[in-house]
């Protein structure tokens, strides 16, 4: 398919953005016209009614769709046989996978029927939980063509963690697997679930895929296979799931919720919708990366984070794109592992994150020998901002210096790429996300929301902020709106805040310097030190925690807790302890959340209102010893001196 909207040049980029801002309900309108909808009006009367005090935004209300039809119907007739996904298994010596458009769109029918069969109406909350199977897709879309809430959970979360999204989302359906690959590890899906489920009268089902052949306990009238139930639906109707027509949903219907850190231990589901959502993916990655018909997108990101959901499930499939999906880790069974599968698929355009270009760095260049890396057009980084040296090793070894390198920022909150520069049309810089994408308005303020407008040293600096809504924004937070509210539009007036600061030098670009709130980035991840600190704080012996960042070589950011025990505690026992506590944070969140160091304090740093002055953490943490500032506030000021002499 064409793709009438993709720019070409600066020029192009120029004019896109200027119209996108003076006019963006004609702007996004057009963009609109490219898609296929049951209903395109009242796009003539009101394209966008939004204001940040409640928040409310609004994009396309009234008009009906199904994205799912945008998806795969609509590609049929012109590239049906066009490979939609191919799938890399984690063993490099399992068969791969290719599913056409024509056949991927048969599966998400079928699954969509087995489904309804099993009592999934529109508007209802389906989890799933799933190793990187083209079946985790095949489910989401199926949700979607019924109008069902998907809510994807990383494979990598604990049973509690699981539990808690249940209950938020108030699930009633689950799809899992037996197990899943990754690397040299068998992860137990589905006993994961189970225990998960201990003491839910929620959930009505639960589908489970055959991936692993663990043993698996099935319970009568709750669990069914997958395969029987797809078999069942082929059984009884045959070419006629071909013929169901899609759930038809409002514009402004919730698509799917995604929980995400925040400053406070619980997480929230950032909801997203039908309309705003898909013309976000599908302009970002047709602009971002250049995409051409036929080329090979390969992403390496877990749907179970946004990066997954909007560049491997929705944006190359809503662009009739070939999406290649690899369910292993980069270092299994070799460091090689990238390199061999661009190589093998003649990979077109690759997009990972700074902490996988980081690890493989670490084993120096053999792995890229005999690897025949040609078929490169385009690379691109996720996640969290790139370091120059990595940047720089990507650019000369990976692509050869013949690639531009697309360094993107966004958030699971933003639904898509806002800042980056288009491939091979604006210009990049290194460690630079550089210029906001047409339709993201970026500015950055003080701490009291006041526009920065000076220049100092050729940057300006401040906390990034958007001054009006783009179609992929959030809407809300599920079943707690005024949570949004707090989080995200109510630290400075009329504007959403990301979390972030940045610099902007003359030319407009921007630079992601991190989190200025209570939330850390680990390998592109977002935690919440709060969330963790509730972890750590239910170990037995703990009394007392606090979590901040520090600088990490391949994580980007570490986790560094300072832990006050109780008394009882044997000093000879400090190994065992940290390894409990490291258990203890699996077991609540998952091991993506473990804590690099735990240094044992005897207390805390706080003022006198009981304020932990993270602030001389961090700054321990970092090992900035010699300049904490003023400590006189603190409750006790001796407390600093031991936790600076104890940094781990």
């Amino acid at each position: 398919m064409s793709y009438s909207f993709q720019i070409k040049t600066i020029e192009q980029y120029q004019e896109a953005y200027k119209r996108s801002v003076e006019d963006p309900e004609g702007f996004w309108s057009e963009v609109a016209d490219t898609f296929e909808w049951r209903k395109k009006q009242p796009f003539s009367s009101r394209v966008l009614d939004w204001n940040f005090d409640e928040p409310k935004i609004k994009w396309f209300e009234g008009a009906k769709l199904n994205i799912t039809e945008n998806c795969l119907d609509r590609h049929l007739k012109t590239s049906g046989d066009t490979p939609a996904i191919i799938w890399e298994p984690n063993d490099p010596n399992e068969k791969v996978r290719t599913l056409t458009y024509k056949v991927l769109h048969r599966k998400v029918c079928e699954f969509a029927q087995v489904l309804r069969n099993n009592g999934v109406r529109k508007g209802d909350r389906v989890c799933i939980y799933m190793g990187m199977i083209p079946e985790l897709v095949i489910a989401v879309l199926a949700c979607a063509r019924i109008g069902a809430i998907h809510s994807v959970i990383f494979g990598g979360f604990s049973a509690q963690s699981i539990a808690d999204r249940l209950d938020d989302a108030g699930a009633e359906y689950i799809i899992t697997c037996d197990g899943a690959y990754r690397g040299a590890k068998d992860i137990p899906l589905k006993s994961i679930i189970d225990d998960a489920l201990v003491g839910n009268k929620v959930v009505k089902r639960v589908i489970v895929h055959t991936r692993t052949r663990t043993p698996v306990s099935m319970i009568k009238g709750r669990d069914v296979w997958w395969r029987d139930e797809v078999e069942d639906v082929i059984e009884t109707m045959h070419d006629e799931v071909l013929a169901i027509p899609a759930e038809e949903m409002d514009a402004e219907d919730p698509l799917f919720i995604l929980y995400t850190s925040g400053s406070t231990g619980k997480p929230k589901g950032v909801v997203h919708t039908c309309a705003g959502y898909m013309l976000w993916t599908t302009y970002t990655f047709v602009n971002v990366f250049q995409y051409q018909p036929r080329d090979v997108f390969f992403c390496t990101a877990d749907i179970g984070w946004i990066t997954g959901h909007s560049y491997i499930a929705y944006g190359p499939l809503l662009s009739g794109a070939t999406c290649l999906m690899f369910e292993g880790v980069p270092t299994w069974p070799d460091a090689g592992r990238f390199w061999e599968i661009v190589d093998k698929h003649k990979v077109n355009i690759l997009y990972t994150a700074p902490t996988a270009i980081r690890s493989l760095m670490s084993y120096g260049l053999d792995p890229l020998k005999d690897k025949d890396l040609s078929s490169l057009k385009v690379l691109g980084t996720v996640g969290e901002p790139i370091n120059e040296e990595a940047w720089h090793w990507y650019d000369e070894h990976i692509g050869k210096k013949k690639c531009p390198i697309v360094d993107t920022w966004w958030q699971t909150e933003t639904g898509g790429i806002l800042i980056s520069n288009l491939a091979g049309v604006t210009p990049a810089r290194p460690s630079w996300a550089t210029l906001p994408l047409p339709g993201v308005q970026p500015l950055l303020v003080d701490e009291k929301g006041v526009e920065i407008t000076e220049f100092t040293d050729e940057v300006m600096s401040g906390n990034l902020c958007m001054r009006a809504p783009w179609p992929g924004i959030l809407r809300t937070t599920y079943g707690d709106h005024e949570r949004c509210r707090q989080t995200y539009f109510s630290t400075y007036k009329d504007l959403y805040f990301t979390g972030d600061g940045a610099w902007k030098d003359e030319q407009g670009n921007y630079k992601i310097t991190g989190r200025v709130d209570d939330v850390l980035n680990v390998s592109g991840h977002r935690l919440g030190t709060a969330e963790v600190e509730n972890a750590i704080n239910m170990h037995a012996s703990v009394i007392e925690s606090a979590v901040v960042g520090y600088p990490h070589e391949v994580k980007g950011q570490g986790v560094y807790a300072y832990v006050v025990l109780d008394e009882k505690r044997h000093k000879d026992e400090d190994d065992l302890t940290r390894k409990d506590i490291l258990a203890t944070v699996s077991r609540i969140i998952g091991p993506i959340a473990k804590p690099d160091k735990i240094q044992f304090v005897s207390g805390l740093p706080k003022t006198r209102s009981g304020k932990i002055m993270r602030r001389i953490l961090r700054k321990v943490a970092e090992g900035e010893l010699s300049n904490l500032g003023d400590t006189t506030t603190l409750l006790d000021p001796a407390i600093v001196d031991e936790i600076r002499d104890g940094r781990l």
